[in-house]
């Protein structure tokens, strides 16, 4: 565990109390290890985490993370010392974020009460590369360089993975593109995509441009199942359609070696909110559903789809709902009524 900087403990704090709740009704047993890494222990030491860091984290079956950021200490500092590493080096080359619109909560848009879909981001390459620089630093004439690295093992196997998940849900796959105008790297996507849609056969597919496919999130979202993106696109898609299923406080994310030869990370994605933090009024629920996909991971399917039963259960009603969801419930009332609702 990292409950991090911000709301990160608050969430954590919640998420752990649930995972308690949860696996005490299934008997599974979890062992937890916390660690400090965060923006405090930057200002503090000079590094987000030990430089032994990775090495500490090889042996564990899975991280929790609650958020990392905090004024004072740039956003490519606190992103590049701790989850960028993590998931590059445990091939976590899958960003799972799903995205409902629960009974009881509501949409900023008219008419979205059937919004359920998955966007599966490619989470090792792509446009989130360290290939580039910058030179004449300061003078008139500097430049500053970033290369986009696609590669065929890359997309392979994140376009397989989202036609296997579309495989299991609605049959539905939508690969966000920009063909058009990236005259490289996203016709190698789209190249790639539909090679391995062949041996999909069972499973519809499109391909959408990523303006297009930006505006029918907004306009249709109840039309798409599994969205599949490359690391770009599949960052912005899916924090719009958290906006879309009404907060993203209660978005959850993935980051998966489907593998399992190394550990997988799972958090909430709304960031460390540094305004709210210490108020009591963060929303677990991004973290409780994150939690909910690692149990799933780790192999505990029921318990992960009792986790999302309470979480219905507490949405439902305006006293068990945080204030950015139209509730008056604090952190903890929350807390308390998901666990009430796990027995």
């Amino acid at each position: 565990m990292i409950p991090g900087d911000g709301i990160g403990s608050e969430v954590i704090d919640s998420a752990r109390a649930v995972l308690d709740a949860v696996c005490a009704r299934h008997s599974v047993s979890l062992e937890y290890t916390e660690f400090d890494w965060s923006c405090e222990r930057y200002a503090n030491e000079g590094a987000m985490m030990p430089a032994d860091g990775i090495e500490t984290l090889r042996g564990f079956d899975a991280i929790l993370l609650g958020a990392v950021g905090w004024p004072g200490v740039p956003d490519h500092v606190s992103l590049w010392g701790l989850l960028i590493p993590i998931r590059r080096t445990f091939r976590q080359y899958v960003n799972l974020r799903p995205i409902r619109v629960f009974e009881g909560v509501r949409s900023p848009l008219r008419g979205a009460d059937d919004v359920d879909f998955v966007v599966v981001r490619e989470n090792n390459e792509g446009e989130y590369s360290e290939v580039g620089g910058r030179v004449n630093r300061g003078l008139p004439d500097e430049l500053a360089v970033q290369e986009s690295i696609f590669t065929r093992v890359g997309v392979s196997r994140i376009a397989d993975f989202a036609f296997e998940l579309a495989a299991s849900r609605r049959g539905y796959v939508t690969s966000a593109t920009k063909s058009n105008g990236i005259v490289h790297t996203l016709p190698f996507w789209d190249e790639v995509v539909a090679e391995r849609a062949a041996r999909h056969p069972d499973v519809r597919w499109d391909s959408e441009h990523i303006d297009a496919l930006a505006a029918k999130f907004v306009l249709s979202p109840e039309r798409f199942d599994v969205v599949v993106g490359s690391n770009l696109f599949g960052d912005i898609l899916s924090d719009l359609a958290a906006a879309v299923a009404g907060s993203i406080g209660i978005a959850p994310s993935a980051n998966l070696d489907p593998t399992k030869e190394f550990p997988s990370m799972f958090e909430p994605v709304h960031g460390s909110a540094p305004d709210i933090a210490g108020q009591g009024i963060a929303n677990p629920v991004g973290a409780v559903w994150s939690a909910a996909l690692m149990l799933e991971h780790l192999g505990h399917a029921a318990a992960a789809a009792d986790v999302v039963a309470a979480m219905e259960t507490t949405l439902r009603d305006e006293a068990t709902r945080t204030k950015d969801l139209g509730g008056t419930a604090s952190t903890q009332e929350v807390t308390q009524a998901l666990v009430r609702a796990l027995g």
